[in-house]
């Protein structure tokens, strides 16, 4: 009986305005109703459901691409966990994509007390050059990219184009005269060797006068000048606050790029005390062939070099999204 009834209320719902229902006396229909108006809405409803998603085939390659996508980055990242926890002999003797006889906590501590923990203080130097340098060229980056963005001066587009420019040259091209005018003043084989080098983004400075034109309106600096606020305040309260999206691109940019640095610091620095872990586990790797214990502390130091990066993106990664869809809907 209650299908019956489910099915005579969708026959009622599916006749046209003041169509006649068998056993009911017509209707009349609303003022200023159209004949079909009700299936019309109905189709658009059901148009608008099916629409808002992507076809099935387009869903399933989008997913393929990407699963391969993150097979392919995570393989060696897996290979690390699983040879971190070998012995020299079974790096070679084993496969190469499972465990044998793990022992990763063993191996890891003496990673960090080889050499009196020489690996420590690469770790340490690392962690100096790639948040020092990140933190100054992220600052340096945003005035910059804020000044050419918002204020009208002589030259200012010559200066954005060697910027540009800049943006073009390898870092490996600049390594050689870096060195010897780094010579010259006295500055070689020293921690300032790195960090100053590592200060400069062109590409920082580029993003940030692309975010800061986008994002930062004029309207509320001149209400802001208005109220009294001095540019360096309007700065550091507004333009900052506003950027933040792009400030987190250009210094997880900045940072993986001084954390991964090998050809810089290998020029400038002959101390080994001085060294980032790029450049010590590089050297390890030179002597392994009379020590053979160095190519298991080689792998499990890679190991370790890599988390720091990983916590980096998930901490940062909030404010990154943030900002993903900034601008994309006209106001």
């Amino acid at each position: 009986m209650n299908e019956a009834n489910d099915l005579a209320g969708g026959a009622i719902a599916d006749q046209p305005t003041g169509a006649a229902v068998p056993g009911q006396a017509p209707e009349a229909a609303p003022s200023g109703a159209r004949p079909g108006a009700g299936r019309r809405r109905a189709a658009r409803g059901r148009a608008g459901r099916g629409g808002s998603e992507p076809p099935l085939r387009h869903r399933i390659i989008t997913v393929s691409l990407l699963t391969v996508a993150a097979v392919y980055f995570l393989t060696p990242v897996y290979w690390l966990v699983v040879s971190s926890t070998k012995s020299s002999s079974d790096l070679f003797g084993t496969f190469g994509f499972w465990f044998h006889d793990p022992h990763p906590l063993d191996y890891l501590h003496r990673v960090l007390t080889y050499d009196d923990g020489i690996y420590v203080r690469w770790f340490a130097n690392s962690l100096m050059y790639a948040g020092v340098g990140a933190l100054a060229a992220t600052l340096l980056s945003a005035a910059a990219g804020y000044a050419l963005a918002k204020y009208r001066f002589p030259g200012r587009e010559g200066i954005f184009n060697v910027i540009l420019a800049g943006v073009l040259i390898p870092g490996t091209a600049l390594a050689l005269p870096l060195y010897l005018l780094f010579s010259e003043i006295g500055l070689a084989n020293t921690y300032w060797a790195v960090l100053i080098p590592s200060v400069v983004s062109p590409f920082g400075v580029y993003l940030c006068r692309i975010y800061a034109a986008a994002a930062v309106p004029d309207s509320l600096l001149e209400a802001a000048r208005i109220d009294g606020a001095g540019e360096a305040r309007i700065f550091s309260t507004l333009g900052l606050r506003l950027m933040t999206p792009a400030l987190v691109t250009v210094f997880l940019f900045q940072f993986v790029h001084i954390w991964n640095n090998f050809f810089l610091p290998l020029v400038m620095l002959s101390d080994s005390d001085l060294y980032p872990i790029q450049l010590g586990l590089t050297s390890w790797q030179g002597y392994a062939d009379r020590q053979p214990e160095l190519y298991q502390y080689t792998v499990g130091g890679a190991f370790l070099s890599v988390l720091p990066l990983m916590v980096l993106m998930g901490v940062l990664q909030r404010y990154w999204r943030t900002g993903l869809t900034e601008g994309s809907v006209k106001a």
